[in-house]
């Protein structure tokens, strides 16, 4: 028989090692495991007025939504980002259009999660700020005009915000026409 190296020693001794670990990790796991006589617990069944539904929109509804808006504001020569955010506030689609300054990918998130917040036109919301002052310190907000909110119900369902115009009013009808793709 011919003798091994010492290399071939090192690598053989290094795979015997790996292969008793992965065994003994194998067996730790399966010994972790729950022991096979002991039931799940059953799943509860809530009754009564302890849960909600609630509505929100589809990808396609929003990413229609915000291909509207920036269709709207390509139509008029305006660069653009357009957000669209469900009910909690969460991003579900974003559109930044091509030329749209760097600020305004984050200002038409925030535009649309104001919105959705409080159920209203971000210019309107912007209005409030003489009384209230300090609505604008709410993290995540932006009382600017460009944030429009969907509703199902009277209920708001998703916000859509827009920024890049010259001006926010472009931003909030250039929102609007991404609400209105959805009716």
């Amino acid at each position: 028989m011919k003798k091994l190296s010492r290399r071939a020693r090192i690598a053989i001794g290094g795979a015997a090692v790996a292969v008793v670990a992965a065994g003994t990790f194998g067996a730790m796991t399966a010994n972790a495991s729950a022991p096979a006589d002991v039931a799940a617990a059953p799943a509860a069944d809530v009754k009564g007025d302890t849960t909600t539904t609630s509505t929100h929109l589809t990808i396609d509804a929003a990413s229609k939504a915000a291909q509207a808006a920036l269709d709207a504001a390509e139509a008029e020569g305006q660069h653009i980002s357009v957000a669209v955010v469900d009910r909690n506030g969460n991003t579900i689609v974003t559109l930044r259009g091509d030329g749209a300054g760097p600020q305004s990918y984050e200002s038409a998130v925030r535009k649309a999660f104001t919105a959705v917040s409080w159920n209203a036109p971000t210019s309107e919301l912007a209005k409030r700020l003489t009384n209230a002052p300090t609505l604008k310190d709410i993290p995540g907000t932006l009382f600017l005009a460009g944030g429009a909110p969907v509703t199902a119900k009277n209920a708001p369902i998703a916000g859509v915000g827009v920024a890049g115009a010259p001006s926010g009013d472009l931003d909030e009808k250039f929102a609007q026409a991404g609400v209105a793709a959805l009716n």
